[in-house]
């Protein structure tokens, strides 16, 4: 695959991926991927819209020209490809404007906020490569996060302690997602926002916040506090900027997370 350039550039419904990175689902999908500079994705549902290939953009959906949020997502690619690189100075927020149809198709509204003390958390213009998960997914976070991230791992790797990431950036598509499978299972809103904020409200779409695991223990379980990885997090992670978001009895009603993480510089 070609070298991706390490940034992924945010609008509010489509996200433009460097190549090198996205996995081909067709024969189809394999030959674009593999000479796209950038690929355009739906953040809905991870659908691949586009490939900007050498020649060209290259439509992979009919249509595309009616595909919501296009026009911004061409003009971000422009702009992109435009700069030295590849890359831009993209600091900033998306807006918030459409968290509220989410919610209420949660049946949530700004009281919930009110009620767990989460303030509505927007998702950033460009993030940054930081490396791959623990199932060789790239991880996405803002360059501040990414830096001290991966400070963080070297540093407990020296001392012999194997930290992994579990997941990084989320959109506000994506969390909304996990909504909806865990209500197709039968789940009702308020035992899954036990576990998991609204979409809006989760450290995730900052791109500050990462799930941390270690080998062989499975990811995101309260059984991480009684490994090495936590007591060396619990003893160091601070000094590189990161902070436990979820301690037990937390005021905002979340579970106990000893694997969530989140970095306020």
């Amino acid at each position: 695959m070609r070298s991706a350039s390490g940034q992924l550039i945010n609008t509010p419904d489509i996200e433009i991926w460097p190549g090198g990175l996205l996995r081909a689902r067709s024969n189809a999908d394999a030959r674009a991927l593999s000479r796209a500079r950038h690929v355009l994705r739906r953040k809905r549902d991870g659908l691949y819209l586009a490939a900007d290939l050498p020649e060209g953009l290259l439509a992979m959906v009919p249509r595309l020209r009616r595909e919501p949020g296009i026009e911004l997502a061409l003009a971000a690619l422009d702009h992109l490809t435009a700069a030295r690189a590849g890359r831009v100075d993209a600091a900033g927020e998306l807006p918030l404007d459409r968290l509220h149809d989410r919610l209420d198709a949660l049946g949530l509204d700004d009281s919930y906020g009110q009620r767990t003390g989460l303030s509505l958390v927007a998702e950033p213009i460009a993030l940054t490569l930081a490396g791959f998960d623990r199932y060789r997914r790239p991880l996405w976070l803002t360059a501040g996060a990414a830096r001290g991230w991966r400070s963080l791992h070297s540093a407990a790797a020296r001392e012999g302690v194997a930290l992994d990431a579990i997941s990084g950036y989320r959109s506000h598509d994506y969390q909304l997602g996990i909504f909806e499978r865990k209500r197709a299972r039968g789940l009702g809103v308020e035992e899954i926002l036990t576990v998991n904020a609204a979409p809006g409200y989760s450290e995730h779409h900052s791109g500050r916040a990462i799930d941390i695991g270690t080998l062989d223990e499975p990811p995101a379980e309260e059984s991480f506090e009684h490994t090495p990885a936590f007591a060396w997090l619990r003893e160091n992670a601070l000094g590189f900027g990161f902070v436990m978001s979820y301690p037990r009895e937390n005021p905002h009603g979340i579970v106990y997370e000893p694997w969530h993480w989140y970095f306020a510089g």
